[in-house]
């Protein structure tokens, strides 16, 4: 019951209460492990970190692998400034839960952090009380720009010269030490940071600031946090993005995109809106300069958050899919390379298989893909090709959505097909593989499609790309046989038609690649059930390469199986065998 009372006056914040009610608590049970740790959450909250550790400590005597007793201790040295012992703190959780991997990495890297501000204000310290000229320097110009009533382009000269200052760790570090993130405290300052419609002279403080920020931020984490912790700077961000000055929004990309290189940085930026930042974000695809470069590559560092795929899986349908297909459905009249950067960003989203599932159900989005392709097509026959790098992105989306089976895969796979079928002639090698890669992938979800791409000629067409010899596009091309001769006669037909001797299958036989192998023994036991096929390899080493793949030299039992069958097959048709 004491114990209860406790975690209630903590939920309340009342600190106090809760030490006392946990006091009581182990008057009674002197060796309940979890009144100490509790007591000791407690006191971390009032700041009395030496007493935390002591509750710490005797939470581990009751149980020696407590990792909360661990945790809590960690973040008391942390707080007392006791680096190594707070890293100890995180290893020998490390040792206890393996899993916690992520929690330890987390921690190890704010006690990293906090050790560098110290060491970095230590050392600015004994620099400033050495006379060191720079430091005089940015307390001076500092009071400068907190002084009120100048004018706009007094701040401005005042803030360039600051931002030439900040060229090292020590000058960033007597920035923050001297306040220099309260800057927009100054009402003339924020008046400009924050006004919609801009005057020439409030565009260039703007641009002033965003490079002094960019200056006090550059590889140091401790000053991006201060200046993303700020509400009215966070906000202000997005609307710099959306503003009609191009030296604000360049500015502007610069800065977010340095604060995104790092996991800190990237965690303060998604307080902000998701979509907000999708939509600001990808309006730039639309740019024919830098901008549209910086802005991809700010999407891709967030891509990788949990807290941004977290906020797509509630977006996707109605923010983050309808940004994405408008964009391809105007492929041709945007920055193309900037564009496959953002479909790479929704391509890599599939690696969460929620989201993934989200997008293999989406119709809009199989259509728009598929519109692209069609666009691509056309091109090749009038001379218009798209950039390659676009419809790669494109067919590699694709790809990652055809790992998922449902009703909207049958529904377009026989369109998915065709376009695949039409990108085989593709002047880029790249496309070509991956055109195949895709067909491999849809053809197995509907029949319709596998007669459709046999009566195009698709057997022919795998077995150049078998006799070329490229690795991932023969593994594209004899997945892509094994499911066109497991349901089409006319498919056997031409294999055989076309692999004289099965010269191509035979030497699958003989590969290192566990798939390819399976997949062709599995072909060639489909071809050997056609009259003749089983004569024609007479005097060849079938008999011998499906023994020892069938008899264990093959790990996958799929190969052992094809192997078998294929055999069996063989020795029925052909008693010569």
């Amino acid at each position: 019951a004491l114990k209860e009372q406790g975690n209630e006056a903590f939920r309340a914040g009342r600190f106090a209460l809760a030490v006392q009610r946990y006091s009581e608590g182990l008057l009674q049970l002197r060796d309940k492990q979890e009144l100490y740790t509790n007591r000791a959450q407690a006191y971390l909250k009032l700041h009395e970190y030496e007493k935390a550790i002591s509750d710490c400590e005797w939470a581990l005597k009751c149980n020696k692998n407590c990792l909360k007793a661990y945790f809590l201790l960690g973040r008391a040295h942390l707080a007392l400034q006791h680096f190594p012992e707070a890293r100890q703190c995180y290893e020998k959780m490390l040792q206890i839960d393996p899993q916690k991997e992520n929690l330890v990495k987390e921690c190890v890297s704010q006690a990293r952090l906090e050790e560098k501000r110290v060491r970095d204000e230590e050392r600015a310290e004994r620099e400033l009380q050495a006379g060191n000229v720079t430091a005089l320097s940015i307390q001076e110009l500092l009071q400068r720009v907190s002084s009120p009533g100048q004018d706009i382009l007094y701040y401005t000269g005042a803030i360039r010269l600051l931002a030439e200052l900040l060229n090292d760790c020590t000058g960033q570090t007597f920035f923050r030490t001297n306040n220099g993130f309260s800057i927009l405290r100054n009402e003339a300052v924020r008046g400009a940071f924050c006004a919609g419609s801009k005057s020439p002279a409030e565009v260039e403080l703007c641009v002033s600031l965003l490079l002094l920020w960019r200056a006090a931020c550059a590889g140091n984490e401790e000053n991006q946090r201060l200046l993303l912790a700020q509400p009215e700077v966070g906000a202000q961000l997005a609307e710099l993005l959306s503003s009609g000055s191009p030296q604000i929004q360049r500015d502007t990309l610069a800065l977010i995109s340095l604060c995104s290189e790092n996991q800190s940085g990237r965690r303060l930026l998604l307080r902000q809106d998701l979509s907000r930042w999708l939509q600001l974000l990808l309006a730039f695809v639309k740019s024919t300069d830098a901008r549209a470069d910086a802005a991809m590559n700010i999407l891709s560092d967030l891509a990788g958050e949990e807290r941004f795929q977290a906020q797509c899986r509630a977006l996707l349908s109605t923010e983050v899919l309808p940004l994405f297909t408008q964009l391809l459905e105007c492929a041709r009249q945007v920055n193309q390379a900037a564009l496959a950067r953002g479909v790479a960003v929704l391509g890599s989203l599939c690696a969460d298989v929620v989201l993934r599932a989200q997008l293999a159900q989406s119709r809009a989005c199989w259509q728009a893909c598929l519109q692209l392709l069609v666009r691509e097509a056309f091109g090749q026959e009038n001379g218009l090709f798209l950039q390659g790098f676009c419809v790669f992105a494109v067919l590699g989306l694709m790809m990652n959505m055809l790992l998922e089976s449902n009703s909207t895969i049958q529904d377009f796979a026989v369109p998915i097909s065709g376009r695949c079928l039409a990108l085989l002639n593709h002047q880029d090698g790249k496309i070509v593989t991956r055109a195949t890669g895709v067909l491999s992938r849809a053809l197995p979800a509907s029949p319709s499609a596998v007669e459709e791409v046999v009566q195009a000629g698709v057997v022919k067409k795998m077995l150049k790309f078998l006799k070329a010899g490229g690795h991932l596009t023969s593994s594209y091309a004899i997945k892509t046989l094994s499911i066109c001769t497991k349901s089409s006669r006319r498919a056997q037909e031409e294999l055989l038609r076309w692999d004289k001797r099965f010269q191509v299958l035979l030497k699958l036989l003989e590969a290192e690649d566990e798939l390819t192998v399976g997949n062709a023994a599995f072909c060639l036991s489909q071809c050997l059930q056609l009259p003749g096929a089983a004569s024609s390899l007479l005097g060849s080493s079938v008999v011998l390469l499906l023994l020892r793949r069938a008899a264990g030299d093959s790990p996958r039992a799929s190969v052992q199986h094809n192997s078998a069958i294929a055999l069996g097959r063989l020795c029925l048709a052909e008693p010569r065998y």
